[in-house]
């Protein structure tokens, strides 16, 4: 399976509720899941989003 990946850097005063909200919203609407996050000392996440690429149409839904 083939992926795109985007790297999202979230600064240190995003708690993790706001960051967990931002994070679904993008899941829902755009097609992206969690791949990775780090925690830097310094409070700044390193988030790794990932979906599928090359998937035309949703399994099921015939047009």
């Amino acid at each position: 399976m083939d992926y795109e990946y985007a790297p999202l850097r979230l600064p240190s005063n995003v708690d993790r509720l706001t960051a967990a909200a931002q994070l679904a919203i993008q899941a829902e609407f755009s097609g992206w899941e969690l791949a990775r996050v780090q925690l830097f000392r310094d409070g700044t996440r390193q988030v790794m989003l990932r979906r599928k690429v090359g998937t035309t149409g949703q399994p099921g839904i015939s047009i």
